[in-house]
């Protein structure tokens, strides 16, 4: 059994760049919207445990 040869992939034309045409704006906005919508908000902290918080005596 013989071992088949990989497939040659067709080369770029000479020159042909790929450029993602996003901003550097777009890309920064983008992401600091992900992560305000991915983090959650933060715990509420309980009445007792408050700063400044005093018990009665």
């Amino acid at each position: 059994m013989s071992v088949p040869r990989p497939t040659p992939r067709p080369e770029r034309a000479a020159g042909a760049q790929v450029t993602a045409q996003v901003s550097m704006r777009d890309l920064l906005a983008s992401c600091a919207a992900a992560k305000a919508v991915s983090t959650p908000p933060p715990a509420p902290v309980p009445a007792d445990c408050a700063p400044g918080h005093r018990e009665a005596a």
